[in-house]
C-alpha cells in the first residue's frame, strides 16, 4: 500500500536512479552533521575556537545532490587519492506529506516511513563545513532497498544500527540519545525549509564512522528494516 501511494508522488525528480524513483523518493536527500553527542564530545575544545567559538545551536545540514544517489547493491567508486571511504550509516526519515513549520508533537505524522542510508565520504577533518569533493562524490549516498512503513517502526529513536565490512560487524550503536530525536529534528528543519513527499532527511550518523577500501563489501542493518548493501571499486576501473 505504501509503495503504491509513493508511486504517484508528483515530486519525483528525473535523474535519480530508477529503483529510487520507483519507490517514490523525490531525489532530495538532506543530511545532518554531529547529531550524535559523541561527535561533539570528540571535538573537545575545538568547538570553542574560531571561526565557530561555540557548539552549534541549530542543525548543521548538508545536501546529497542527485549525482550521489545510488541504490542498495551499488558499486561505489573510491577516488584514487583517497584509498578508503567512511561509511556513515543513518536512518532516513522519508517524508509522506508536505512538512512546513511542523510542531514536534505532529512531526512524525508527516512521514511515510524510514529507509536505510549509507552516506559515504572521503575521510576529512572538517565537521562543520565539509567540502563537496569529500561529501558529494558520485554514488556516495546509497539508499534502500525499500521503505519501511511508519507504522512498522515503534520509534526511530530506539533502534539498533550495525555496519558490516565484508563479514565483520565494525560498528554497532543505537539511535537513542541523539541531540535532536527524529520529531525534534523534523520540527527544527521545517521551521526554515519545506520538505515535500519523497524527500529524505537523515537522522545522522553515529560517531566513529568505519572505513572500507577498494574490493570490500559493506552493509547497513537497522532493526526492523531491510538490509542495505554495497561494494567499493576503484575509480575508473571495472564495476
Amino acid at each position: 500500500m505504501l509503495v503504491n501511494q509513493l508511486l504517484r508522488n508528483p515530486h519525483v525528480q528525473p535523474g535519480s536512479p530508477a529503483p529510487l524513483q520507483a519507490i517514490g523518493l523525490s531525489g532530495t536527500v538532506v543530511g545532518v552533521l554531529a547529531n550524535d553527542p559523541a561527535v561533539l564530545a570528540s571535538l573537545g575544545d575545538a568547538v570553542h575556537l574560531p571561526p565557530y567559538k561555540a557548539p552549534p545551536k541549530a542543525p548543521v545540514l548538508f545536501l546529497k545532490p542527485r549525482n550521489t544517489l545510488a541504490c542498495s547493491g551499488a558499486a561505489v567508486a573510491v577516488p584514487a587519492d583517497a584509498g578508503e571511504l567512511e561509511i556513515g550509516a543513518s536512518i532516513g526519515l522519508v517524508v509522506g506529506r508536505t512538512a512546513c513549520r511542523v510542531s514536534q508533537a505532529t512531526a512524525l505524522s508527516h512521514l511515510a516511513g524510514f529507509i536505510a542510508v549509507a552516506d559515504l565520504s572521503v575521510p576529512h577533518s572538517s565537521f562543520y563545513r565539509p567540502g563537496l569533493r569529500f561529501k558529494a562524490r558520485d554514488g556516495s549516498c546509497v539508499l534502500g532497498p525499500d521503505i519501511t512503513p511508519l507504522e512498522a517502526v515503534a520509534s526511530p529513536d530506539a533502534l539498533m544500527l550495525r555496519v558490516w565490512v565484508d563479514d565483520a560487524c565494525v560498528q554497532s550503536g543505537s539511535t537513542t540519545g541523539m541531540l535532536r530525536p527524529a520529531a525534534q529534528l523534523l520540527a527544527d528543519v521545517t521551521a526554515f525549509m519545506t520538505l515535500r513527499p519523497g524527500d529524505v532527511l537523515m537522522l545522522g550518523a553515529l560517531n566513529g564512522a568505519p572505513r572500507a577500501r577498494v574490493g570490500q563489501r559493506f552493509a547497513v542493518e537497522i532493526d526492523g528494516m531491510a538490509r542495505l548493501e554495497g561494494r567499493l571499486v576503484a575509480e575508473g576501473g571495472p564495476a
